[in-house]
């Protein structure tokens, strides 16, 4: 078997987190939208996506699935993981949605940590979720802007 030496071959994947603490919500649509922005910049060899939480809920919250079906996800198919530390600390780049909880601070100093601050969705009017979901739109597209350009 012949091999060839592609800088590509040698070059580790990003990988992002996308977390919170239920992973029902904010993570779940961010990693929709992290999904496709992957498939459509052709970075499925090069970016690894995560998606936990630190205390995960039984299944992703309705309004949320409502939100993204609107939106052309469907996310029926999703359960919430816990997501370790291990995982957590194997990433370049940690993305929190704004939960106060949810402590990351033991995962070092290489990993790219940002808290997005965004509203929890669950138990919120369908217009207040679709809302949090163009913004978690907008925050996903906006890290693949920044990794891409390195």
């Amino acid at each position: 078997m012949t091999s060839t030496t592609d800088s590509t071959d040698t070059t580790e994947p990003i990988r992002i987190a996308l977390v919170c603490v239920r992973n029902a919500g904010r993570s779940q649509m961010a990693t929709a939208f992290a999904e496709y922005e992957r498939e459509a910049r052709g970075l499925e060899d090069r970016v690894e996506i995560l998606t936990g939480g630190t205390d995960p809920a039984d299944a992703v919250h309705d309004g949320v699935l409502e939100a993204m079906a609107d939106a052309g996800f469907d996310l029926s198919d999703r359960t919430p993981r816990e997501i370790t530390e291990d995982e957590l600390r194997s990433c370049d780049y940690i993305a929190t949605m704004g939960c106060s909880t949810l402590d990351v601070g033991t995962v070092g100093e290489d990993v790219d940590v940002r808290d997005w601050a965004l509203e929890d969705p669950g138990e919120k009017e369908p217009e207040r979720v679709c809302e949090i979901r163009d913004e978690v739109e907008q925050r996903v597209t906006a890290l693949f802007d920044d990794f891409e350009g390195e």
